[in-house]
């Protein structure tokens, strides 16, 4: 059974009596949307329009399809296919069959597919034959040999090699006829148990799977639709290559509220701009990387947008000048929020704070969630203070998953898990995120939080994007770096840098006491967060 880690009979009982979780699926909802906008579009890519009925046969045969071929459940399955009709319809269809789906990012190669086969004992893998000029298929039958318990194959598309079957061949089979009328409802994942496994994207380390409850993952994209006011009329657009982070809104809220889902498969800023134009999307859920390609594209003004009325930025901080920016030239409401994975717990500005608390700050707890900021002790700080991040709350990731000492590690017995982000409490009682807590540099006892320097360089007119990390010093212990990466056609030195911050008056203790030009700064989790891991190895290999 795919029982959540940290979910004993006491707190279940007590949730669902507080009315924090409900008895409902994801399944559930899409029976109810079928049934109250049938022939409403609900998903579409740039090859495939499925209305509620159509989405709603499409996922139950790919159901029906996943159990006749042999999978059993809580079997998991293993999911790199790009953003598509496909991947959100199969996360559904797991659902329905009560088996585990890991969406991954479609990137990975074999080192990193093969990890995630073997540690998880998957029982399928669902792969495309061919995307972006590399051969899927081949990589899976190279890898199979080694993972005796991968035994299914499955592709997208109508071509299969040799041991795949065809999702789309399954699709259009009426396998409903060979089952009874509601058997997919003695088969769908209860409520509190997971089918959601999704991958860490940490810069150090292995990464982690971690459950995700549909009760607790259903009460998360509940408070957030409500929150940020989205609705049966919105259009959420998916431009982040993943079925988690970015895109939660997209695949789960949109299910809740009965919203059209338009697919991206690969991202480029001009064509996300065309897309938004084209499908009147009204929600644009975005890390900030694409935030930040997209607003300064040179030929935004070309493109219609005013049907944008929600910008969501995950995924990473973002300087206040820039969101400002951004906002400005989208001419719609920009609105942060910070979460991550492994926690899920997490919060979100609200459209109706006033510019400067929701564009300098990350919002409030949302879905019933707690918040407190501690010292390294673990004792919480006065209001104002910068400490560690602390969640907890019903909407909570319940666990790593097949890794119970992690959870242990990671999660408090009551249930608070620590970010690892430093913040603070503003006087709105918004969280105002100042960075990584393994970031901050010590420079003879002094703290240095690389996010305000990086807030601060962001808006040199020369500067398109900057990392600040520690570099080893033998006498002061660390100093700070810059990574810079210089708008195009420009150039950037170290005495402008020093002037620039001399200027506007910072203590000279925090300055940058080197720089660093470099083309493009280096990213994890698909150009989710930058890589200072990386950048703190190529400072220490330049100082040898």
């Amino acid at each position: 059974m795919a029982r959540a880690s940290r979910y004993n009979q006491e707190l279940i009982d007590r949730n669902f009596s507080n009315g924090f979780w409900q008895r409902t699926t994801f399944y559930d909802l899409l029976l109810r949307n079928a049934s109250a906008f049938p022939e409403k579009e609900a998903v579409s890519d740039s090859s495939l329009r499925l209305t509620w009925t159509s989405l709603k046969q499409r996922i139950e045969r790919l159901a029906l399809g996943l159990i006749n071929a042999g999978l059993k459940k809580d079997e998991l399955v293993v999911v790199q296919l790009p953003n598509s009709v496909e991947l959100f319809a199969v996360r559904l269809a797991c659902e329905a069959a009560g088996l585990l789906c890991l969406p991954v990012l479609r990137t990975y190669r074999h080192k990193e597919m093969f990890y995630i086969l073997d540690y998880t004992k998957a029982a399928a893998v669902i792969v495309p034959s061919r995307y972006r000029d590399f051969d899927y298929q081949d990589m899976i039958k190279k890898m199979q040999p080694g993972l005796p318990e991968l035994r299914l194959l499955f592709t997208t598309g109508t071509e299969s090699g040799s041991g795949f079957i065809s999702l789309e061949q399954m699709s259009q089979k009426p396998l409903e006829n060979l089952y009874p009328r509601e058997y997919l409802k003695t088969t769908r994942c209860p409520p509190t148990e997971f089918s959601l496994v999704l991958l860490t994207s940490g810069t150090t380390g292995l990464p982690k799977f971690v459950e995700n409850p549909v009760c607790a993952t259903m009460l998360r994209d509940r408070a957030i639709m409500e929150i940020l006011k989205i609705g049966e009329e919105d259009v959420i657009g998916v431009f982040f290559p993943a079925a988690g982070g970015a895109n939660a809104r997209a695949y789960y809220g949109s299910i809740i509220v009965g919203a059209r889902v338009v697919m991206m498969e690969h991202f480029d800023p001009a064509e996300a701009l065309k897309l938004i134009e084209k499908e009147r999307i009204t929600i644009a859920p975005l890390v900030p990387a694409q935030l930040i390609m997209m607003a300064r594209h040179p030929e935004l003004s070309r493109y219609d947008l005013r049907s944008l009325r929600q910008v969501l930025v995950t995924g990473a901080a973002l300087p206040y000048e820039v969101a400002l920016e951004c906002q400005q030239k989208f001419k719609c409401c920009l609105i942060p929020n910070y979460s991550s994975i492994d926690c899920s717990v997490g919060c979100v500005g609200s459209p109706s704070d006033p510019v400067e608390v929701r564009l300098r700050t990350v919002g409030k707890p949302f879905g019933e969630g707690e918040l407190k900021i501690v010292d390294e002790h673990g004792n919480e700080v006065p209001q104002g203070e910068i400490g560690e991040i602390m969640l907890r709350g019903p909407a909570g990731a319940s666990g790593y998953y097949r890794d119970p000492e992690a959870t242990r590690q990671a999660w408090s017995p009551d249930g608070w898990f620590r970010m690892g982000d430093l913040g603070k409490i503003h006087e709105s009682g918004n969280l105002m995120l100042l960075g990584r807590k393994k970031d901050i540099i010590i420079r003879g006892g002094q703290n240095i939080y690389p996010i305000e320097i990086e807030n601060l360089l962001s808006n040199h007119p020369s500067i398109s994007a900057v990392a600040v990390v520690g570099m080893p010093e033998s006498v002061m212990g660390e100093k700070a770096c810059a990574y810079v990466v210089p708008k195009q056609g420009l150039s950037f030195s170290f005495e402008e840098m020093i002037l620039f911050l001399k200027n506007i008056g910072i203590a000279p203790f925090k300055m940058p006491e080197r720089l660093e030009i470099i083309d493009r700064l280096p990213y994890v989790a698909g150009g989710q967060k930058i890589d200072k891991a990386v950048l703190r190895q190529d400072i220490i290999n330049k100082l040898v």
